[in-house]
């Protein structure tokens, strides 16, 4: 693995939001949740806020515009809901509402799964960037593809993101 090019100055303590978008999971059943919520804390972040919602546009839309007012959350991670089934509309809420897309994330997210389930990757709608001052980013719902996420692209870039933001 390549060196950093620019270590981070300081550890960091980044505010987040878990989002989980499923018609079917509680937060007994929603592994990817509660994984992310663990991996956040592990690295040393705060979890603020912890939502399961519907697959329903309209309900994804407003939590992403609420939590973006929320001055403790500098970070949103949703899973689930960017598939292509009819049902998966989170990044149709979300990539048309995000100011500046971070394209190298879906881009190496792909690429990384590729390398794990192979051509089924293309289905993936991973998508991250930023509103105002809050880093967004959108994952597939299954845990494997948290995991990855996650712990090969998010938490390796979070503090340095955030201190771009920061100007």
């Amino acid at each position: 693995m390549a060196s950093l090019p620019h270590p981070d100055a300081a550890l960091v303590r980044v505010g987040c939001a878990v989002v989980t978008v499923s018609d079917t999971r509680t937060p007994e059943s929603d592994r990817s949740g509660q994984l992310l919520q663990t991996l956040l804390v592990k690295a040393g972040h705060d979890v603020w806020v912890y939502r399961l919602l519907k697959d329903e546009s309209a309900q994804i839309e407003a939590e992403l515009q609420a939590l973006v007012k929320q001055p403790q959350v500098q970070a949103i991670i949703f899973n689930g809901g960017t598939g292509i089934a009819p049902r998966d509309t989170t990044y149709d809420a979300i990539a048309s509402r995000l100011e500046k897309e971070l394209p190298g994330f879906g881009e190496l997210f792909r690429w990384l799964s590729y390398q794990e389930i192979g051509s089924r990757a293309i289905a993936s709608r991973a998508v991250a960037g930023v509103i105002g001052q809050t880093l967004v980013f959108s994952l597939p719902g299954s845990t494997n593809a948290v995991k990855l996420a996650t712990e090969r692209l998010i938490l390796p870039e979070l503090r340095h993101l955030i201190q771009q933001l920061a100007g």
